[in-house]
């Protein structure tokens, strides 16, 4: 964990200083340029704006739920818990008065601010070793690409918040389109792998690495449907020291949390640096959670026999469960909405309560893999990605495939990635090039947790602008198409 716990009174410093912490971007005052001869003085500086950089991910308005809860309008979950905006997001009756798509707007334009504010300033800063300039310029790069990754997948066009309107204090700006902001995210990752390490050691696990830019660059690539960029980008990590886990669970375990596979994670904290509550979320109420993100009966019938991903992502009745000091459970039906529970997230203390510090991971070398296969099947034919879809499969004792095309490709994607954030996304990704029909998929009717929903394209393909946010730009923000 990279933010530690004497730091955290300079974290809150931080946090005042590059931002209004709760407010919106288009209220934020000119910060970029500090005039604080108290900072921007020497290599400690630095390194505590790039930690400042990474909090926004812990807060509960990013990956401590709310980024989450974009996946529930996927055919995996069902959104459970007790937020009515969370039941308009699933079944497509949202407007742009939604809690739920302004929630993380303001989080993920703070990271933006932060790295904006490093990228200003350190540059500047003399009092620095070369290699750690590099490193921390490196991190802004990646993690205000990741921002806006985010942003063009969720609402398409935003507006670009860069160094210079930070200089000036221009906030307020019109939407670029989705292929600016797009260039603008591939500039900043390729940056970011010339200036990022190959891989870190010691307190410094879990930054951003070269692994991390690299596969946040094929995912760019293959939403662009440029296979070859996909493939070369993808093999970067591939070959690099980032192998997959021993074992599918070490992704999710505390002890194994930060191992080379994960390559991009919302790092989990404790009381005093930061708490990441989505493993609390996830987890059924009896047992400490709040009994959100069910995972569908479809889903759980998509694992093949003998797949132990199966055991190892959900809980399923009869499971035989190990609480620690609360001892061997057993998990029923009864514990919540759908009778299964997403367990990726959920490690128990000594004393049987749920364990504080678990990551949210966001890139996995698997997910990389997967990616890359697929690039090599659109691009020549069933069988071009089998090595690696049988690299993941391998991993979890399954047999191999042999000539595989776009459907077992899907298949694998769904059951490695469950929970992890991606099912919707690849659904609409997938249904833009034709190879699936998302308005058949999510008009099935699943029964009561997942009845048949109308999505309308295009408009469904992203979520609309916050009204809060449009209200604030006196009109210079402009609500996307069709809302």
């Amino acid at each position: 964990m990279m933010i530690k716990n004497n730091s955290l009174a300079l974290l809150i410093c931080l946090a005042l200083l590059f931002s209004a912490c709760q407010k919106n971007v288009l209220e934020s005052t000119p910060y970029g340029e500090s005039t604080s001869a108290d900072f921007w003085r020497n290599g400690e500086d630095a390194v505590a704006a790039a930690n400042a950089m990474y909090a926004p991910l812990l807060e509960e308005n990013m990956y401590g739920h709310s980024e989450n809860v974009f996946d529930n309008c996927s055919d995996d979950l069902y959104r459970a818990g007790d937020h009515g905006y969370a039941e308009a997001m699933e079944n497509f009756t949202l407007d742009a008065s939604n809690a739920g798509v302004l929630n993380s707007w303001s989080k993920k334009y703070e990271i933006i601010s932060r790295a904006n504010a490093v990228l200003i300033n350190v540059p500047d800063i003399e009092d620095i070793d070369e290699v750690l300039k590099n490193r921390v310029l490196g991190e802004a790069h990646f993690l205000r690409a990741f921002a806006y990754w985010r942003f063009s997948v969720l609402y398409g066009s935003v507006p670009l918040i860069l160094e210079q309107n930070t200089i000036e204090g221009n906030f307020n700006v019109a939407k670029s389109t989705q292929a600016e902001v797009w260039a603008q995210i591939e500039s900043d990752l390729i940056a970011a792998v010339g200036l990022l390490p190959a891989s870190h050691s010691g307190d410094d696990i879990g930054r951003a690495n070269q692994g991390s830019a690299n596969a946040l660059l094929a995912k760019l690539y293959l939403y662009q449907q440029e296979f070859d960029k996909t493939i070369a980008a993808g093999d970067k990590v591939i070959s690099g020291p980032y192998p997959l886990a021993t074992n599918f669970r070490d992704n999710f375990t505390i002890a194994s949390k930060n191992n080379p596979e994960v390559l991009f994670a919302a790092q989990g904290g404790n009381w005093d640096t930061g708490l990441n509550v989505h493993f609390v979320y996830t987890t059924p109420r009896p047992w400490g959670g709040w009994d959100f993100h069910n995972p569908t009966q479809d889903v759980v019938d998509e694992f093949e026999p003998g797949d132990i991903r199966k055991e190892n992502t959900l809980w399923s009745p009869g499971d035989m469960v190990d609480r620690n000091a609360n001892g061997i459970t057993e998990y029923t039906d009864a514990l919540t909405a759908t009778g299964y529970s997403l367990n990726k997230y959920a490690n128990f203390d000594g004393d049987g309560n749920l364990a504080l510090e678990m990551n949210v991971p966001i890139l996995r070398t698997a997910d990389v893999l997967l990616m890359v296969a697929e690039a090599k099947i659109r691009k020549s034919g069933a069988g071009a990605g089998d090595a690696e879809i049988n690299m993941v499969r391998d991993r979890v004792g399954l047999g191999p495939v042999s000539n595989a095309d776009m459907p077992e490709l899907i298949h694998e994607r769904r059951v490695e990635l469950l929970g992890e954030n991606q099912r919707h996304q690849d659904l609409m990704r997938w249904d833009r090039a034709g190879i699936v029909d998302i308005v058949n998929i999510y008009g099935e009717d699943r029964g009561q947790f997942d009845p048949s929903r109308v999505f309308v394209k295009p408009k469904h393909y992203f979520f609309p602008i916050p009204q809060r946010e449009i209200d604030l730009s006196n009109g210079v923000l402009i609500q996307n198409d069709n809302w």
